[in-house]
This record gives C-alpha cells, structure tokens and sequence, in this order.
C-alpha cells in the first residue's frame, strides 16, 4: 500500500504544479474521412456546465479531428433543452462540472467532496428521451470530482460512476519523457473485440487503447465494455482530489469499465471514464506529450473515429 499512495503522490504533484495546454500543432491525417469537409452529422459539444474540456481549450484537437472526418461540431453554451438537443445527432459531454467544484467557486480547493450534479433534474430528463428516440450520447467523466457531476445523468442510463481515481496497484515508474499510460489490449483481452475496435476494413482495425488515469465504472448488464480493468488496478475514493493517504478508502477495479457503449431506445451512449485519451495536450516545462499526441497513444485517433462513427449509426448508411 505504502508504494502506491507514495507514487499516487508523486504524480499528484507533477499534475497539480504542471500546466496543461492543447497540442494545436498535432495534425493527425485520416486516410478515408467519413464525409465531405461540414457535410457530416452534427456534434453537440458542451460548454454549458463549467466544463473542463472545451472546443477552444483542452478539446481543441478533439475537436479539429472530428471536422477533418466531416463532421459539424458546435459548440453549446446552453443549457440542455428538446430544442436545442434536436438540432444534434451526437451530444459530446466531457467533464461538466457544478459551479460549486468549478473554478467560479471561489473555493480555493474546489475540487472536494461534495460534488453534486452538474445537471438539472429537467436537463437529465430531456437528454434520456432524446437519446432514447435516437440520439447519441458520448459522456466523459474523468476522475473525481467529474464522475460525481456526472452521477445522476449517468445513472439515469444505467451506469454507476465511482468519484475516484482508477490506478495500478504495483505502477511502474515511468521515465520524465513520458506520462504514465494505462494500455487496454486485445491480447490482454481488457480490449474488447467489437465492430468500434475492427473499423469498417483492416487499416481502420485498433489493437490497443492508452488511457491516462481516470475513474472506472460499472455497467448495465445491456451494455459492452470497451474497455474492461483487470486484477493489477483498484480505485481510490479521497475526499479531495490528488490528496491521498494510507487511509484512503480503496476497491478493487477488476471487470470495472473505463469505456463502454450501450443501445438505449433508439439511440446509442458511450460512456468513458477518462478524457485525455481523446485530447492532445502538453503538459509542464518539458512539455510531455499526453493523449492523441503520446508516442504510447498511436491508435487513439483511429478508436476515436470508429467511436463516433458507431454513434452516428454509421454502420446503418
């Protein structure tokens, strides 16, 4: 126990003293767009609850990606109304927060318990029918205090969020040119083998997954996971974020998820518990590269494509 709080720490220390800034340089090429350049279906990103991704911000290469294989992305700066959700084929929600664990909190350690919903009763209510006459739902919540946000709508579709942090029991010590990486594969069977993971032909087929941190989740017994925990990792639950001790409540992660899909109604949901793995970012004075941009990330841009792709009902065209 004693090696994990003290790597846990270790971390928690780069993370809080280093900056993390979008890598707009990465220009990822995709060899067969799904259509022409703002022809494709559009994405919803929200930007309405505190967000700590956004299109201009920690998603921006989420963001160039998803337009580079034809989609319409815009951004939403509204709360969620049927209205507003029926413009949108695809709802994207990645870490919302409520005020009271944003930086508009004025607390100088907002990210603490509590962590109450970063949705109204109403929003959760018109996002579960919308879905359910077939729209499609992408909601990330990384680790707490995000999963704790995003609680209720999660719940309201199934899925049981834990407001913490998954982690390796024995992590290995990285070197200072690289950031941890948790790798979900096919040969450790934690990659599922799915329609999203073999893509519409063989170039398009991904064989690995990285993510970087994050919590882990359970399922609906109708969803798929993607992305499935083995015995090596377990969730820490702190009271405050990157503050851990020996103390610290602690289960194990094993057949947790930190990605799955579900069919609901008509429409389909993916639900991830780690939002780097879909972003390009740089991270401190030595400018480490995290996410789509990671050496150890080279098949995440391709994840992300068939994820969206399955989402819009691609296979259905």
């Amino acid at each position: 126990m004693k090696i994990i709080f003290s790597f846990l720490l270790l971390i928690s220390s780069a993370f809080l003293s280093a900056q993390q800034i979008p890598d707009k340089d990465f220009e990822p090429s995709i060899a067969n767009p799904a259509y022409l350049t703002q022809s494709g279906s559009v994405i919803l990103l929200d930007e309405a609850h505190y967000n700590f991704h956004t299109a201009e911000g920690r998603y921006f290469i989420f963001t160039k990606i998803l337009k580079k294989d034809g989609y319409q992305v815009i951004s939403n700066a509204n709360a969620f109304t049927p209205e507003r959700l029926k413009s949108a084929k695809i709802l994207v929600i990645a870490n919302a927060l409520n005020k009271i664990n944003s930086d508009e909190s004025g607390n100088e350690t907002p990210w603490q318990l509590p962590t109450p919903s970063a949705f109204t009763v109403d929003e959760i209510k018109y996002v579960n029918e919308w879905v359910k006459s077939g729209g499609s739902l992408f909601l990330i919540a990384d680790h707490m205090p995000f999963p704790g946000a995003a609680y209720d709508l999660a719940k309201s579709f199934g899925f049981i969020l834990y407001n913490g942090f998954a982690s390796e029991i024995k992590p290995d010590q990285t070197s200072n040119q690289r950031l941890k990486f948790d790798a979900f594969t096919k040969e450790n069977k934690t990659l599922a083998i799915h329609p999203i993971t073999t893509g519409r032909n063989s170039k398009e087929q991904v064989e690995q997954v990285a993510t970087f941190g994050g919590q882990a989740f359970e399922i609906p017994s109708e969803a798929i996971s993607l992305l499935t925990f083995n015995e090596n990792y377990r969730v820490l639950l702190p009271d405050t974020a990157w503050v851990f001790s020996e103390h610290t409540k602690t289960i194990p992660a094993k057949g947790l998820s930190q990605g799955a899909i579900l069919q609901y109604g008509k429409g389909r949901i993916a639900m991830f518990g780690e939002a780097a793995m879909f972003s390009a970012q740089l991270q401190g004075k030595n400018r480490l590269q995290m996410g789509l941009n990671s050496p150890d990330a080279k098949q995440n841009v391709q994840f992300l494509l068939n994820l969206v792709h399955w989402l819009d009902h691609y296979d259905k065209k």
